[in-house]
C-alpha cells in the first residue's frame, strides 16, 4: 500500500473515530468546562481532517496524531466519569440467569496489530470467548434446574463448569478492556504512588509482572489485583481461570497466557508475546479501575 492510501485509510479511520466521540460526548447530561473542552477538540479535528484535498505529507499526518492523543487523554476521564455515573443512577438489575453475552471488543480486530495479529483477536474473542459465555449459561439454567426440580447429583460438575466458563468471562472482559492501541503507555497518579509503594518502582512491578506471566504454569493469566484487605496491589498467576486466585481481592490489569491468545502468532514464544503485549495496555482503564476499586478497603488482618 502506498504512503498516500495509508495516509488517506488512516484519515478515514480517525474521522470515523472523532464522529463516534462526538456523539458519544453530544449525549453525555454534563456540559462542564471540560466536556466542553474536548467538543471543541473534535470541531476542530474533524475541520482538519475534512481539509485535506491533495496530496497528504507525512507532517500532516504526525500533527492529526498529536491531536487525536491529546483529545484522547482529555475525554477518556470524562467518559468514564459520565458511564459510572450513568450506572450508579440506573441502578442495574443484573443479569438474568444464563442470560450472559459477549461483549463487543472497544476496537476493530486489526486495531492491536503487529503486536497481537487480526486472526488471533477474532479467533480468541468470537470463537473463545463466546464459548466461555456459552459455557457459563449452560451451567446457571442447569443449576437452575437443579434448584427447581431438587435433584443435585450433577451440581459439583456445574459449580466447576460455571467457575470455570464464569472466570472466563470475566476475565476477557477485563482483558479486551484494557488494551487500547492509543492508550496511555505508564500509569500516573495515585496508582504510579501505589505501584512504587507496593513494589519499590513501576520497573520492578513491571519485571514481575513479566516474569510472573512467563512462568504460568500450563495456561491461565498473569493478574495485577488490589487486596481489600490488605490494602495494596498484589500479582497472581492463576492456572486456568480459576486456579491458583486469592479471594477478597479485585483485578486491576490481566494478561491472558492460554495459548490460543498467542500461539498463531508468536508460537512457543510466550516470552515475546508478553513482552510486545506492553506495547497496548491502556494504564488509563487500570487507573480507573484502581480508583474505584480502591474505595473497598476491608479492616486488615
Amino acid at each position: 500500500m502506498s504512503n498516500q492510501l495509508s495516509y488517506k485509510q488512516y484519515i478515514q479511520e480517525v474521522t470515523l473515530w472523532a464522529e463516534q466521540l462526538e456523539t458519544l460526548l453530544g449525549e453525555m447530561r454534563t456540559e462542564d468546562n471540560e466536556a466542553k473542552k474536548s467538543k471543541n477538540e473534535i470541531s476542530d479535528l474533524l475541520n482538519l481532517l475534512n481539509s485535506f484535498e491533495n496530496e497528504i505529507q507525512y507532517e500532516d499526518i504526525v500533527s492529526i496524531k498529536e491531536k487525536v492523543d491529546i483529545l484522547y487523554q482529555d475525554s477518556s476521564s470524562i467518559l468514564q466519569t459520565n458511564r459510572q455515573t450513568d450506572e450508579r443512577l440506573n441502578l442495574y438489575n443484573g443479569i438474568k440467569i444464563g442470560e450472559h453475552k459477549l461483549p463487543p471488543l472497544p476496537y476493530s480486530y486489526d486495531a492491536l496489530e503487529p503486536y497481537i495479529a487480526s486472526e488471533i483477536m477474532e479467533l480468541h474473542h468470537k470463537k473463545h470467548h463466546q464459548s466461555y459465555v456459552d459455557g457459563l449459561n449452560k451451567a446457571e439454567r442447569m443449576m437452575e434446574k437443579a434448584r427447581q426440580t431438587g435433584e443435585f447429583d450433577l451440581i459439583k460438575h456445574w459449580e466447576r463448569e460455571a467457575a470455570f466458563h464464569g472466570s472466563g468471562h470475566y476475565l476477557h472482559t477485563i482483558f479486551w478492556n484494557v488494551m487500547n492501541p492509543r492508550g496511555k503507555k505508564i500509569p500516573t497518579g495515585k496508582l504510579l504512588n501505589k505501584i512504587t509503594e507496593d513494589f519499590g518502582s513501576f520497573d520492578a512491578f513491571k519485571q514481575h509482572f513479566t516474569e510472573a506471566a512467563k512462568k504460568v504454569e500450563g495456561v491461565g493469566w498473569a493478574i495485577l489485583v488490589w487486596s481489600t484487605r490488605s490494602h495494596k496491589l498484589e500479582i497472581l498467576q492463576s492456572e486456568r481461570h480459576q486456579m491458583l486466585t486469592q479471594w477478597d481481592t479485585i483485578p486491576l490489569l490481566v494478561l491472558d497466557v492460554w495459548e490460543h491468545a498467542y500461539y498463531l502468532q508468536y508460537k512457543n514464544e510466550r516470552a515475546d508475546y508478553v513482552q510486545n503485549w506492553w506495547n497496548i495496555v491502556d494504564w488509563n482503564e487500570v487507573e480507573n479501575r484502581f480508583k474505584e476499586a480502591s474505595k473497598l478497603q476491608w479492616k486488615p488482618f
